[in-house]
């Protein structure tokens, strides 16, 4: 960022301490116990605590300087040892406008990814599609919110062509409020499916939620939808380009044998080695190879994709049995891909510990019904269901079935059933903690 008199206008704030023309720091930071040196650190005002009120030891820790609430600011003028001070009504509001700053600063592309399930994995395959053609930059992990997202802009270097940007919602007008931080010129939406069917009530309303992405694109842009979903047609625009994927649509993929995938990619043939077989991540990678032509990349040869924590890590076990670790979250849409997945995986066994999948609503009983039904229907030898929110999945399971209370049982349950050569997913919410399932 350009100097300290740019960074305090660009977020709407005023500069109360520091030199104007000192220059700008390298990122910003909300967690003061992750601060280093050259960090602006940003106090967000949040409802159990005041993120300004560790500012101090921020600046203390080496921060380049901090953007804090007016009443703290004016503390930290007198004690900051003369390190640039902020001071900006709302925060987060300047944490925002700050990285629309930079991202025009930049000058770079912007790709902007949402969708019900996969849009993880699909940022992660995108940005390494783009990586050996343009200086790319991605979310880390889960940074695909009102704060993570800002957060990952103002990570970007200079000289940065592309930024690959996931877009998480629960509800209306969050898809909105990212886009206009980001300002994609392509928008992808991996797939609609019921999810947060607790806030938004129809699967109709979740497409119209995600399709924010398509509304709020300039006209310059270019959207890319699954080929045929219904539920975006009538949000679809005649005023930009868009792209299809999927079965019949303008990227498909054509055929797939021994890590080979070749894609027809608008005329094009897009032959890949990929380090993956699930069915669920060759649909992710048309959708990518997709938003890449869009930016008139057509990429070739082996994928390396580093994919984001706790979402489909193979972890092998003494004793010969492998875990699929895929705990990040879950939804009717992404737990029916893992268990078909698991079901045509070579194991002597096939075990799969799930947890509830939360936000559903009134149909939660119904989908965690079906998904049981499904693990039954598909042959999955054993069930373990973790929680009360999961204990309808048992109703439709014919096979061998443990129910336990919590992540902790599970693991020791599972330490204590499964025998080498077992494959085990490991499936569930967020809320349920499962990642614990291994410790």
């Amino acid at each position: 960022m350009r100097d300290a008199a740019w960074v305090a206008e660009a977020a709407g704030g005023e500069l109360v301490a520091g030199d104007p023309t000192a220059p700008g720091p390298r990122r910003a930071v909300v967690d003061s116990r992750g601060v280093e040196p050259g960090d602006l650190f940003v106090g967000l005002h949040g409802a159990n605590a005041d993120g300004s009120r560790f500012a101090a030891d921020a600046l203390a820790a080496g921060a380049w300087g901090a953007l804090v609430g007016p009443a703290r600011a004016g503390e930290l003028a007198e004690s900051g040892g003369g390190a640039p001070v902020i001071a900006a009504q709302n925060t987060l509001t300047a944490l925002a406008a700050l990285a629309r700053a930079w991202r025009h600063e930049l000058g770079c592309r912007v790709v902007g990814v949402t969708g019900s399930t996969g849009k993880t994995s699909t940022k992660d395959i995108l940005a390494a599609l783009l990586a050996p053609h343009l200086r790319t930059h991605r979310n880390r992990e889960n940074w695909n919110t009102e704060i993570g997202l800002p957060l990952t802009v103002l990570e970007a270097e200079p000289g940065t062509d592309v930024l690959v940007l996931e877009m998480a919602m629960r509800g209306e007008g969050q898809i909105a409020e990212l886009a206009a931080i980001a300002e994609p010129d392509v928008g992808l939406i991996v797939n609609v499916g019921p999810v947060h069917l607790e806030l938004l009530g129809t699967i109709e309303r979740v497409a119209a939620a995600k399709a924010e992405l398509i509304r709020d694109l300039p006209a310059h842009a270019v959207a890319v939808v699954p080929a045929g979903e219904a539920l975006l047609e009538e949000h679809l625009r005649d005023d930009i380009e868009t792209i299809t994927f999927g079965p019949d649509g303008d990227v498909r993929l054509e055929s797939f044998a021994d890590g080979r995938a070749v894609i027809l990619a608008r005329g094009e043939r897009v032959e890949l080695e990929l380090p993956f077989d699930e069915d669920y991540n060759l649909a992710n990678t048309v959708a990518a190879v997709a938003a890449a032509s869009a930016l008139g990349v057509t990429p070739s040869g082996r994928l390396d994709v580093a994919f984001s924590a706790l979402r489909g890590e193979i972890v092998e076990l003494d004793g010969g049995v492998t875990v699929v670790n895929d705990c990040y979250n879950a939804n009717p849409m992404s737990m029916r891909a893992a268990l078909e997945h698991l079901a045509a995986s070579s194991a002597e066994r096939r075990i799969a510990v799930l947890g509830g999948m939360a936000e559903l609503g009134e149909s939660g009983p119904r989908f965690h019904h079906e998904i049981g039904h499904l693990a039954d229907a598909l042959g999955i030898d054993v069930l373990i269901t973790v929680g009360e929110l999961a204990l309808p999945y048992a109703d439709a399971f014919g096979g061998e079935l443990h129910q336990v209370g919590d992540a902790e049982e599970a693991g020791a349950l599972l330490e204590e059933i499964a025998l080498p050569g077992d494959r085990v997913l490991v499936k569930g919410s967020r809320s349920v903690g499962l990642e614990r399932v291994l410790a």
